[in-house]
């Protein structure tokens, strides 16, 4: 059977056309300052369907989304619920009309129990435990019904992160949602991760829920969804039935140009090796060992890529040869020059000055500094650098020059550097930390998750860099959960399970039945 047989199968009956849309916009303008973000935007979801909203980074379909919810009021428009129009100014005005959301960054207060979070807002009764007693039945019986089983007393902080998007989507099933809007759902996710959330959102469909998808991946789109609503700098460019296109239509209809699906690249030329590491143990705040005595290599001129499901020692890794993270024991040499051992040399701050670059997994947490302006966070790390500095005060004008010229090399929307990082998307987010560290010519670039939460040009724009600056002859180490990504960019492939090194494969021979065995261990 064929991919779109298959998909077609998965799907329920389009709805009878006499039956009112679960949701509708009617032309729908929003404008930030001068930036028109959302230009009458109309779409309309069937009720019962998985509706896929695809477009870049900045097409505004985050936006319109945040207005259909209560988080941005419209400057014009209509919104309509099962034929009727509604006023929404608030997510309780959301939710009160059965329109619940999971945001790309979970609303989640991790100290708390899964039942406090879900309860958290919507106590109700007299008194708390009568509440929570009603909530247990109640949440019990959603998590049966539509397999999202989570423990209810386990604190949201110590929960795997699909374990968390799930208790997202039983606050809103319990608040009475039966209109889903996710926002890149799978942005966080490893592929197993992505399965059971599939499984799970195919459940609701079939219990007549309806579900809107945010996301810029393609596959999933083509497997999961009914329709799709492409948008293009704040405008709707097309409404199309999924079996009716292809990804490869998709991409054209979000970018406006002919994307190329596959990475391009020569055979790496590998030459001297820039890294060493042996026998390397880190241990996280708690004192728990996350990587175990691991030993790797990086020649200048390849891409070496580690695989593995999230929360093996990737990230831990990372950080100790970024300099974030103390390490146990081990050596780790730069150019045959030893730094373990070494903390004037083996820090953060001088391993920039040394030549290492880092695109870090989390680009709000580390990468950034959200609240600073785009032109600030563009030399972070590298603020004390002459070239910013007049004698006593920063040089504002030549941080705002730089700025602009990373904005116009890589694409990045809106060009306002002045603009707090906050206001930009995710996508044009990782931009402005590629740009800064890339652009510093490290003869080593550490990075993770590199195309997380990014949509299909710049997913594209991102891989040409990185395989350009391999061909430059610098040494890169990539750590990423996408396994398309993996096989697609790197020259060598490692795989971690449980902190250790479980094997290493060529890109030509890493299909994803073999990944996934090492992956869980099987070298």
């Amino acid at each position: 059977m064929s991919d779109t047989q298959k998909r077609a199968d998965s799907r329920n009956p389009v709805p009878p056309a006499l039956e009112p849309p679960a949701l509708e916009t009617v032309s729908i303008n929003k404008w930030f300052g001068s930036n028109h973000a959302n230009r009458d935007v109309s779409l309309t979801v069937p009720k019962g369907t998985i509706h896929g909203v695809i477009g870049e980074n900045g097409a505004g379909k985050s936006t319109i989304m945040s207005i259909v919810y209560g988080y941005l009021r419209a400057d014009s428009g209509d919104i309509r619920v099962h034929g009727r129009s509604v006023s929404i100014r608030s997510p309780r005005d959301a939710l009160g009309v059965g329109i619940g959301m999971v945001h790309q960054h979970f609303m989640l207060v991790d100290p708390f129990t899964v039942l406090e979070n879900v309860l958290l807002g919507a106590e109700g009764g007299v008194t708390l435990s009568a509440g929570m007693e009603r909530a247990r039945a109640e949440l019990t019986r959603l998590a049966k019904d539509y397999g999202l089983e989570v423990d209810l007393e386990s604190p949201v902080g110590d929960l795997p992160v699909g374990a968390q998007q799930r208790v997202e989507i039983l606050k809103a099933l319990y608040r009475g949602a039966e209109i889903l809007i996710l926002d890149e759902p799978t942005g966080v996710l490893t592929p197993q991760e992505a399965d059971h959330l599939f499984t799970i959102l195919r459940a609701l469909r079939a219990q007549g829920k309806t579900v809107i998808i945010i996301t810029h991946k393609l596959r999933e789109i083509m497997a999961l969804t009914d329709h799709v609503t492409v948008m293009r700098r704040g405008q709707v460019v097309a409404n199309v039935a999924t079996p009716d296109t292809s990804r490869e239509q998709l991409a054209e209809l979000m970018v406006g140009r002919k994307v190329l699906l596959r990475v391009d690249k020569t055979p790496a030329r590998p030459t001297g090796e820039v890294l060493r590491v042996e026998g390397l143990r880190v241990l996280d705040p708690s004192g728990v060992e996350r990587v175990k005595g691991i030993g790797l290599s990086v020649r200048a001129g390849e891409i070496v890529g580690i695989a593995g499901v999230s929360g093996n020692g990737q990230s831990e890794l990372l950080e100790a040869l970024a300099g974030m993270r103390p390490i146990q024991s081990g050596s780790v040499r730069l150019r045959g020059e030893e730094l373990a051992g070494h903390p004037d040399r083996f820090n953060a701050h001088a391993l920039r000055r040394l030549g290492v670059g880092h695109i870090p997994e989390d680009r709000q947490k580390v990468g950034l500094v959200t609240s600073f302006s785009a032109e600030e966070c563009s030399i972070l790390g590298f603020h004390d650098d002459p070239a910013w500095n007049g004698r006593i005060l920063l040089d504002r004008a030549a941080v705002a020059a730089n700025c602009a010229a990373q904005m116009e090399a890589y694409d990045t929307r809106p060009r306002n550097g002045g603009l707090n990082a906050a206001n930009f998307s995710g996508g044009n987010q990782q931009k402005i930390v590629l740009a800064r560290e890339i652009e510093r010519n490290p003869d080593l670039l550490l990075v993770g998750q590199p195309t997380r939460g990014v949509d299909i040009g710049a997913i594209e724009f991102i891989h040409r860099r990185l395989v350009a600056l391999r061909d430059q002859g610098k040494a890169i180490l990539l750590v990423s959960v996408e396994l398309d990504e993996i096989r697609a960019l790197s020259d060598r492939i490692i795989v971690m399970f449980d902190g250790h090194l479980v094997g290493e494969v060529a890109p030509d021979e890493a299909d994803e039945t073999r990944l996934g065995m090492m992956m869980a261990g099987c070298a």
